[in-house]
C-alpha cells in the first residue's frame, strides 16, 4: 500500500481542488486541498532527495486539476485547451521545486515563506506575459462566496492565495503535531482555527454594514441569447440588430442612461476612424436619438487600415486582392447623442484563440490561431486602458472585455483613470453549457469587491446580470435565453486600498522569492570554494 502512498495524495489533491473551485458549494476543501503537496514532499525528502520523482507526482496533482476544472477550455479549441492545461501544469512545478530546494537547505519555515512566495510570484507573473492564462489564481476559488471575501477591497485576489496556502501550511502542521504526539488536537488546531475564522468574521462585518455609495444611474442589460457557432456569423448584422434593438426597447424608457450589449454584437464594414459612416452605427445613433439621455455601449468588430506594411503593427494583415494592410480589433464602444463616438479595443487577449503569443516572434505561426468571432489570426490591441465619459465627465465607464474581467489590477487601472462603473460585455457561449461561464460570472464579483464599483455585465448567451459593490449578483439570466434587465446602479468615485496600489502583494512575493534564491546560489558558491579549500 505505501508504495501507492505518493499516487493517492496526487489524485487527493486533484480532487479536493477541483471540488473546491467555484461553482462547486464545497469551498472548504481549498484551506486544506493544498497539503498533499506538503506531504508529497515530505514524503520524499530522502537524503537521495528524490527531487525528480517529487516533482513528477507534483504534476500529476496539477496536471488533473487543471483538466478536471478547465476542460472545457477545448470546447473552443481543442489544441488549444491541452496546450493550457499542459503549459499552466508546467509553470505550476516551478514553485513546489523553488519549496523542496529552500526547505532542503534552510529548513522547514524557510521552505513554507518560499512555498507562499514562489506561488504567489507564479500567479503574479502569469498575470502579466502573453502567455498568461491566469484562471486557476488560488484567490479565484471561493469567488462565489462574496461574503466571505470582502477584505479583498484591501488585498486583491492575491490576498485570497496567501489566505489559502497559509491555511494549508498551518493544517498540515497541525496533522503531523497531532500524529506524533507533539501537541493534543485543540492545541495543534487552534492557529488554523483562528486564521480561517478571523478574515470571515472581518469579511462579515463589513458585508453587512456596507451600503452602496455614488450616483444612480439606470442601466438595461441585453443577452440577446444567439448561437456563436451556428448563427452569429452566418446571419445578416441587420437581423442580428433587429433583436437586439426589439430587446432593448423592452426596457428602455426617458430615464435609462446606459444600454449595454454583449462582446462583438455585431460585426462588418466597421472601420476605426470611420465609425460614423457605417451604416450600422448610424442605425445605432438614430435609435440612441429617441433617447434623450441615453449612452449605448457595446462590442463590435473592428478594422483599422494602414497606408503600408512599415507604418503597421506586428500584428498586421495584408489584403492582396485590395491591396492593403489591416488590423482587427475586438472593440468596444459608446454611443450617444452628444460626443463622438468613444471606443477601446481589447489588450488581454485569449492566447491562441485571439492572439499569436508574441506575434513579433511567432509570426509564422499566426494560421495556427483558432477562429473565433468569424475571424482568424492575432487580433490587435490598445496598449492603454480608455474610459468612456458622459458629456460633462461626472461617470466614467469601464469598458472590460470578456477576458479581462479576470485580472484585477488591469481593472483597477480603469478605476483610477475615472471609472466609476463597470460594463463587462462578453461572449461565453464558445465554451457551451460548462463550468466556464459561471466560473467567469463569479470572478466579476471579485472585481467589484476590489474596486467597489457595480457591474453591468452583457453576456451574448448568458450570464448577464448585475453586480453590486459586495460583489452580490443581481437579476442573473439563465443560460440559453434571451432577455432585456433594467436596474439602477450606483457609480462611485471612492478608490479602495487595492484601487490605488494594485497587486502589491505579488510584487512583495516576487522581492521574496529573488532573495532566496540569491541565498540559494549564495550557498552553492561558498560551499563550492569551500570544498576547493
Amino acid at each position: 500500500m505505501k508504495r501507492f502512498t505518493p499516487l493517492l495524495l496526487s489524485v487527493s489533491f486533484s480532487l479536493m481542488m477541483w471540488l473546491g473551485w467555484t461553482p462547486k458549494p464545497f469551498f472548504f476543501l481549498l484551506f486544506i486541498g493544498f497539503t498533499p503537496i506538503i506531504f508529497l514532499e515530505e514524503y520524499f525528502s530522502t537524503p537521495n532527495q528524490r527531487t525528480r520523482i517529487y516533482l513528477l507526482y507534483s504534476y500529476l496533482a496539477f496536471l488533473i486539476w487543471n483538466i478536471a476544472t478547465t476542460w472545457w477550455t477545448g470546447n473552443a479549441s481543442f489544441l488549444g485547451g491541452v496546450a493550457a492545461v499542459v503549459f499552466n501544469s508546467t509553470l505550476m512545478i516551478f514553485p513546489v521545486w523553488f519549496f523542496h530546494s529552500v526547505k532542503f537547505r534552510f529548513g522547514k519555515m524557510s521552505g513554507y515563506l518560499a512555498l507562499i512566495a514562489a506561488w504567489l510570484s507564479f500567479e503574479f507573473l502569469h498575470m502579466r506575459w502573453e502567455l498568461t492564462w491566469p484562471w486557476l489564481t488560488l484567490g479565484n476559488g471561493m469567488a462565489s462566496y462574496p461574503a466571505m471575501l470582502q477584505w479583498y477591497e484591501f488585498t486583491g485576489h492575491l490576498g485570497g492565495s496567501v489566505w489559502i496556502l497559509l491555511l494549508n501550511i498551518l493544517f498540515y502542521e497541525a496533522f503531523i503535531q497531532v500524529r506524533t504526539r507533539e501537541k493534543k488536537l485543540r492545541q495543534a488546531i487552534t492557529p488554523f482555527l483562528i486564521t480561517l475564522i478571523i478574515p470571515v468574521l472581518i469579511s462579515l462585518l463589513i458585508f453587512l454594514t456596507y451600503k452602496e455609495k455614488g450616483k444612480p444611474v439606470e442601466v438595461v442589460v441585453v443577452q440577446p441569447n444567439i448561437d456563436p457557432w451556428n448563427e452569429k456569423f452566418q446571419t445578416p448584422t441587420k437581423t442580428q440588430l433587429d433583436k437586439f434593438l426589439r430587446l432593448s426597447e423592452e426596457q428602455l424608457d426617458s430615464n435609462t442612461e446606459y444600454l449595454v450589449w454583449p462582446e462583438t454584437a455585431f460585426n462588418g464594414d466597421v472601420w476605426v476612424d470611420e465609425f460614423e459612416i457605417s451604416p450600422h452605427v448610424r442605425r445605432l445613433e438614430e435609435f440612441v436619438a429617441r433617447f434623450p439621455k441615453l449612452k449605448l455601449v457595446t462590442g463590435v468588430d473592428s478594422y483599422k487600415e494602414y497606408p503600408d506594411e512599415e507604418h503597421a503593427t506586428v500584428t498586421v494583415r495584408y489584403e492582396p486582392q485590395q491591396n492593403i494592410w489591416y488590423d482587427v480589433f475586438n472593440t468596444a464602444l459608446q454611443i450617444d447623442n452628444e460626443q463622438a463616438i468613444q471606443y477601446y479595443h481589447k489588450s488581454k487577449l485569449v492566447p491562441g484563440a485571439e492572439r499569436m503569443p508574441y506575434p513579433g516572434v511567432f509570426k509564422l505561426l499566426e494560421p495556427l490561431a483558432i477562429n473565433l468571432g468569424g475571424i482568424s489570426g492575432s487580433l490587435g490591441i490598445q496598449d492603454e486602458r480608455e474610459v468612456f465619459l458622459n458629456i460633462d465627465s461626472t461617470i466614467g465607464i469601464a469598458p472590460v472585455i470578456c477576458y479581462e474581467s479576470v485580472y484585477g489590477e488591469y481593472v483597477s487601472r480603469y478605476i483610477r483613470k475615472g471609472a466609476s462603473l463597470i460594463f463587462i460585455v462578453t461572449n461565453d457561449g464558445w465554451w457551451k453549457n460548462t463550468a466556464g461561464h459561471k466560473q467567469h460570472l463569479h470572478y466579476a464579483s471579485l472585481r467589484a469587491i476590489e474596486t467597489r464599483r457595480d457591474i453591468a455585465r452583457s453576456a451574448n448567451t448568458g450570464i448577464s446580470c448585475f453586480i453590486d459593490q459586495r460583489g452580490i449578483i443581481h437579476q442573473r439570466q439563465n443560460w440559453w435565453t434571451e432577455a432585456s434587465i433594467k436596474s439602477v446602479l450606483y457609480a462611485n468615485d471612492r478608490k479602495t486600498f487595492y484601487t490605488r496600489f494594485g497587486d502589491y502583494i505579488g510584487r512583495i512575493a516576487c522581492a521574496i522569492s529573488a532573495i532566496l534564491f540569491l541565498l540559494i546560489l549564495y550557498r552553492k558558491i561558498f560551499r563550492r570554494k569551500h570544498d576547493l579549500v
